[in-house]
């Protein structure tokens, strides 16, 4: 067997992790940041957000952090995850647009630029798209369609 071969074929059968693998880390990721904005302190965060010119300050960035600590364990669990996905994307979104539009995907300055939302926003419609995964709070539930109940996937067509 190709060496190629036997690779594909030796990470195939960890498949069915990969999409639990890039729900713990991003939603992870979202339960810090949400506790940390109430760490800082919310009114601190509420002035960032105000001079970012973020609509309604006052109610999006404790907003913003209930739904990063709400939304973030649901995608580790896998509970609801296409809709915990799309709403932290929506998060992300607007912080690509109120925080990191004038600073480019990579930033010279002191405040990083869209590099780590761009990829975050990735991962969240990446599990948005192809579901939680068997490995998920959903699909024990029936609330995802088992692996074989799902459609096929479109054969890839060679030009």
């Amino acid at each position: 067997m190709h060496p190629i071969h036997q690779l594909r074929s030796t990470l195939d059968r960890f498949r069915p992790g990969a999409p639990l693998i890039l729900r713990v880390v991003i939603g992870g990721l979202f339960v810090w940041h949400g506790i940390d904005k109430f760490d800082s302190g919310i009114s601190m965060v509420e002035g960032m957000f105000r001079s970012w010119g973020a609509p309604a300050a006052g109610l999006a960035a404790p907003l913003t952090a209930v739904v990063e600590i709400a939304a973030g364990p649901a995608l580790v669990a896998g509970l609801m995850a296409r809709a915990a996905a799309f709403t932290l994307g929506l998060v992300m979104v607007g912080s690509l647009n109120y925080v990191k539009a004038d600073l480019g995907i990579v930033s010279s300055g002191p405040m990083p630029g869209a590099e780590l939302d761009l990829a975050l926003l990735a991962g969240l419609a990446a599990v948005a798209i192809t579901g939680p995964g068997r490995i998920s709070v959903d699909e024990q539930l029936g609330i995802e369609p088992a692996q074989d109940e799902r459609p096929a996937e479109p054969a890839l067509v060679r030009v």
